[in-house]
């Protein structure tokens, strides 16, 4: 991961010369820090510079980067997508999107992503970097139109087909928060690592279905319960 992640920062060391908005800030000392495990160091000085720069579509992308919560990060890129097309920092908050959803499992939604980038920004290395990705996971199409996806889980005492996604994090502990929230509320939860390009998603899960009936009706529930939006997904024993 961290092999990755210098050649991100690599990539954005380019990029960031290019800046043309007079209220830009240079964050690529603070990507930086954050590489070197001092997280909490940088988001400490994100509240003020977002204060002293107010206009900076640069805070927008690294506030997306201290993001843990996959869904929200995703948020944050896209509206640096739409409102500052021509940022430093689109290229690679495509990217980002396209690798969140990858770990999801929703492979359409990331190979739009991944076309989305090649349009849009054909120069851009993180095509490379997309395209040199793990295979991916064997897909059908579903009865109703959904997308589903295989995810491998082995143990061979799990006596079950179906689960929900409930979310995928970057950061262990806050996967692990959710995880401990659903077993207080007595449900069943595993976590499952999906590596996309050298970024490790924590991928949780809730429940244990042996048909797909079963976890498309708890889906709703664990959707109202814990504020998530889910999906069921079949699970390789």
């Amino acid at each position: 991961m961290k092999k990755h992640f210098s050649i991100f920062l690599f990539v954005i060391s380019i990029f960031s010369s290019l800046q043309i908005f007079a209220q830009e800030v240079d964050i690529v000392p603070y990507l930086k820090m954050i590489e070197s495990g001092k997280v909490e160091e940088v988001k400490g000085k994100l509240l003020d510079l977002k204060t002293d720069y107010p206009k900076s579509s640069n805070l927008i992308f690294l506030e997306g980067v201290l993001t843990e919560n996959g869904q929200d990060a995703v948020v944050l890129y896209q509206t640096l997508i739409e409102k500052y097309p021509k940022s430093a920092y689109a290229d690679a908050a495509i990217y980002r999107i396209y690798s969140y959803y990858f770990a999801l499992g929703l492979y359409n939604t990331a190979d739009k992503n991944l076309d989305k980038l090649k349009k849009e920004y054909p120069e851009s290395p993180y095509i490379k970097i997309a395209e040199a990705n793990v295979v991916k996971n064997e897909i059908e199409e579903a009865p109703n139109g959904t997308i589903e996806t295989s995810v491998e889980y082995v143990d061979s005492e799990k006596q079950f087909s179906y689960s929900v996604q409930a979310g995928a994090f970057t950061n262990t502990a806050n996967a692990n928060v959710l995880k401990k929230d659903i077993e207080n509320a007595g449900m069943v939860s595993f976590i499952q690592e999906k590596n996309v390009a050298g970024t490790v998603f924590n991928v949780v899960f809730i429940g244990e279905f042996k048909t797909r009936k079963e976890a498309e009706d708890f889906l709703p529930i664990a959707n109202t319960r814990f504020r998530i939006a889910g999906r069921v997904v079949e699970i390789n024993q």
